[in-house]
């Protein structure tokens, strides 16, 4: 896998050599927001959303289809689809989705059908790996013109506070090269701990602090950018200070069932204060593939990359995961004078 992520990244180098100098990390010109009229929380989350960020009238994509289910079918969802794809303007590389539910279309994530279209290729039959999405691990700028997929990005809350305090914190964190701090947790909780192994890839990144523990929950920190653990539930998250931007996720098989879980949903992280999270929707197995790879998402948010890019490209099997929270923060992108 290692192997196969660095040759990745020679192609992606490749990639960005061919683009013109202008191309760098997406902007609110190349989101399109996407909305669903009939949800009044979506609604009220897409007019916060496109205020804040400066997303204008042509770039709103309105849908309808009854709120509140978890779960679409193939068949409904590809008719959203072709809605969705007819009013993307040209220019638009990526989704943002004002909604926590429907978080799955049958086999896949919402944000992975929105990104690839329905695919059984993204879905596993058991524990099987999946197709490998292309973005995994590139130097692509411009996911749709070169890879001819568009990543998405849930803006997940259950109450419109919830959202806007999200927003708020992806807004504030643009530009700012925090001066955080890295937890990487090796638990207890062996099926779930698979991904310690190459938390030591982390120290290699240049430019953050990394600090590799060996207990089951963090407390009482005040410094938290990036937070990955192995958990079906992450205790003590009240006690901590995440600084805006900042990215956290759990390994486990259901936090992407973001609103009726029976483990720890991925929204926990975003309401204690995280930026961006991810989880898995249907049982994933612990397939380290389908799940972000820490020095990935790292290495890729402090060159500049917004979280959506960041963060799409550390899962390589990403058809069963969701991404989650404010998909245009940039706290290492260069402002502009």
């Amino acid at each position: 896998m290692e192997f196969l992520a660095r040759v990745v990244v020679c192609l992606g180098v490749c990639l960005v050599a061919m683009l013109p100098p202008s191309a760098r990390a997406l902007d609110n010109q190349q989101l399109a927001l996407v909305v669903n009229v009939s949800d009044p929380l979506s609604v009220e989350i897409g007019k916060y959303y496109a205020a804040r960020r400066g997303i204008t009238f042509q770039n709103v994509i309105k849908l309808s289809f009854p709120p509140g289910r978890t779960n679409l079918s193939s068949e409904e969802f590809a008719a959203i689809k072709v809605q969705a794809d007819e009013q993307a303007q040209g220019n638009v590389q990526a989704f943002a989705l004002a909604w926590a539910a429907p978080y799955r279309v049958e086999c896949m994530s919402i944000t992975s059908a929105f990104a690839f279209g329905f695919d059984l290729a993204f879905c596993a039959d058991g524990c099987t790996p999946t197709r490998q999405s292309p973005y995994f691990d590139s130097r692509a700028k411009l996911p749709y013109a070169q890879l001819k997929i568009r990543p998405a990005m849930a803006l997940a809350a259950d109450s419109l506070e919830d959202a806007k305090a999200l927003i708020d914190r992806g807004v504030e964190s643009d530009g700012t090269r925090p001066s955080g701090t890295a937890y990487l947790l090796s638990t207890s909780d062996a099926a779930r701990n698979v991904r310690s192994a190459s938390y030591s890839l982390v120290q290699r990144v240049l430019g953050i602090r990394a600090r590799l523990l060996q207990q089951d929950a963090l407390r009482h920190a005040r410094d938290v950018l990036f937070y990955f653990t192995g958990k079906d539930r992450v205790t003590d998250l009240e006690t901590l200070h995440f600084l805006p931007g900042a990215i956290a996720d759990h390994l486990t098989s259901s936090g992407g069932q973001l609103t009726d879980s029976g483990q720890m949903s991925a929204l926990r992280w975003l309401e204690a204060g995280a930026t961006g999270s991810y989880g898995t929707v249907v049982e994933p197995c612990n397939l380290l593939g389908k799940f972000p790879h820490p020095a990935v998402v790292i290495d890729n948010y402090l060159r500049g990359d917004t979280l959506i890019e960041a963060y799409w490209k550390s899962v390589a099997m990403p058809g069963q995961g969701i991404f989650i929270g404010e998909p245009l923060a940039a706290p290492f992108r260069r402002k502009a004078h």
